[in-house]
């Protein structure tokens, strides 16, 4: 069953172009892993609530976006075994002092599809 990890995270205003640099990394090396794709949206309407909203759940600073995301994956075991293989590849540690996001602020988690149309 096609499965998803889904994230949240505030990045500064300013970083798009490194955010964006960075996620096309991502992108290839969750791709040579096994996902089927990689999404990254840049907010442009998303507003404050009141109990809760995105910007809230992320903390979000006045300099900085909300960017929504997903990888999708065949299953969870092809996720798994995605996540163990992108967690020991060279070029994360290489990358992980320049993130252009504060990473104790992500939200992340896995999904199972239930609904496509």
């Amino acid at each position: 069953m096609t499965y998803v990890d889904g994230f949240i995270v505030a990045v500064p205003t300013a970083q798009k172009e490194r955010y964006l640099e960075v996620s096309e990394t991502f992108a290839t090396l969750f791709k040579s892993y096994g996902a089927l794709s990689v999404v990254e949206c840049w907010g442009n309407d998303v507003p404050d609530g009141e109990i809760t909203s995105f910007p809230m759940a992320v903390k979000c600073e006045k300099d900085e976006t909300v960017v929504f995301s997903w990888i999708v994956w065949p299953s969870k075991a092809a996720r798994d075994e995605g996540h163990k293989a992108f967690e020991g590849d060279p070029a994360l540690a290489t990358m992980s002092a320049d993130m252009p996001f504060d990473g104790k602020r992500m939200i992340m988690g896995g999904f199972e599809m239930m609904l496509e149309r």
